[in-house]
């Protein structure tokens, strides 16, 4: 194909660049596409998948906040891996990635978007699309080439989106649970608490014994993006093991309220704060240990206890439940405190 400077194209068998063929090991198709991608972003650092939107909603809060989630992936060093869209809160992600690569003349080497797609969905877009030309094009065969692509990324970002979005978020949930896909951070951004209600029915599925809890990292802003980014830095780790990836990303979001929680109160950085942690933990005495974990044990349970006021204010329904479950966060925090 020649509408595109940067364009990726997947074929039967076989992996195409412009100007180039790479060729691969494997005898299956699928696992030599995958093989190519893995040492394709191993090469580049480290990626975010970011699943939402065609359309910007009906809040200008969502396409805002959106471009800030591009400009905050450019300042930690990050490149974006996403479904390719010029429009909506994807096309919004992407003008921030791009502005923000502008703006920090960076030395980075290659592109810093991929825009995953098919064929048929990149033939929607004209030749001479400004946005889409300044991005590396990959056109994969099927929908579950482009798929498996995508979830290469080092971890994953929802933001919010309609059918399509949610689609995304079912597979994954399905590929990680089944072991099709190794575990990996999946951060949930919440705009305007969009996915108030999508949680609760996850909760509420894992409590009905139909799945496993999955641990999603929610962040409600952009200053909690920018700090679970940045714990993910330094704390996150490729697990072969999934039990223990599994382990690693619950911990994520157990600490996360502490980590916010110094940041707002100490304006403490995050790698700051892990420093600290690690300080207490690896070299303090028994009483300091127990120290900091009761404060991390605190701040998320009084994370936990306005998670269920919330729950309150936005249903009306089920109080009974609500109310009790908060009764116990507020004892066990007491406990904690007394």
């Amino acid at each position: 194909m020649k509408r595109h400077s940067r364009l990726h194209e997947l074929n039967v068998g076989t992996i195409k660049k412009i100007g180039r063929q790479v060729s691969s090991r494997s005898n299956s198709k699928e696992d030599e596409v995958i093989e190519h991608f893995k040492q394709e972003n191993v090469k580049e650092g480290i990626r975010v998948f970011v699943a939402g939107g065609s359309r910007s909603g009906g809040d200008e809060i969502y396409a805002r906040e959106a471009y800030d989630l591009g400009k905050k992936i450019v300042e930690m060093n990050f490149k974006l891996d996403f479904g390719l869209s010029n429009s909506g809160i994807m096309g919004a992600v992407a003008r921030g990635v791009l502005d923000g690569w502008e703006e920090k003349h960076t030395c980075m080497e290659g592109c810093p978007i991929q825009g995953i797609t098919t064929e048929k969905y990149f033939s929607l877009y004209s030749n001479d699309d400004e946005l889409i030309q300044k991005m590396e094009v990959v056109v994969a065969q099927t929908l579950e080439e482009r798929k498996q692509k995508l979830l290469n990324a080092d971890f994953v970002v929802f933001a919010p989106g309609g059918v399509g979005t949610l689609d995304e978020l079912a597979y994954d949930c399905v590929a990680m649970q089944d072991e099709m896909l190794p575990m990996k951070p999946f951060i949930i951004y919440n705009i305007n608490g969009y996915f108030h209600y999508l949680l609760e029915y996850l909760k509420f599925i894992a409590h009905e014994g139909f799945s496993d809890p999955i641990p999603f990292i929610v962040v409600d802003n952009a200053e909690e993006l920018e700090i679970a980014f940045r714990l993910l830095k330094i704390r996150y780790d490729n697990f072969h093991n999934s039990k223990e990836a599994y382990y690693n990303s619950r911990q994520l979001v157990y600490e996360l309220p502490y980590f916010i929680k110094q940041k707002v109160e100490h304006n403490m950085d995050v790698e700051k704060c892990v420093k600290h942690i690690d300080m207490f933990l690896n070299d303090g005495s028994e009483e300091d240990k127990i120290f900091i974990q009761n404060e991390i044990e605190t701040a998320y349970l009084e994370h936990e206890i306005l998670k269920m006021y919330d729950r309150l204010a936005k249903t009306g329904q089920d109080t009974g439940k609500v109310s009790e479950k908060l009764a116990d966060l507020k004892k066990r925090r007491r406990n904690i405190l007394e």
